[in-house]
């Protein structure tokens, strides 16, 4: 992920948290919760001269590759728990 790519999910994701707050995206629909944040990806949109379209995607496409990441370093953290003998399990 580029500099200019972790910025712009810094910032879809800064203004999600604000506007979004405290709802339970299990529980909400996603098309209400795009509808909440398509103003900041309008602004970064017209900053880009792109679509709204192309932001949306790109965000898409960035939530999953910072999701992907986060997993892969929880599993080495536990993964690396286990093998060092940090965690024991007792029956």
């Amino acid at each position: 992920m580029t500099a200019e790519d972790k910025q712009i999910l810094d910032r879809i994701n800064a203004y999600a948290n604000e506007v979004l707050g405290d709802i339970d995206p299990q529980k909400t629909k996603v098309s209400f919760q795009l509808e909440q944040i398509k103003p900041v990806m309008e602004e970064i949109a017209k900053e880009m001269n792109v679509s709204v379209t192309d932001i949306f995607i790109k965000y898409m496409d960035l939530a999953t590759e910072a999701s992907v990441a986060q997993e892969a370093k929880f599993k080495d953290t536990i993964g690396g728990s286990l093998d060092s003998g940090d965690i024991r399990l007792h029956y």
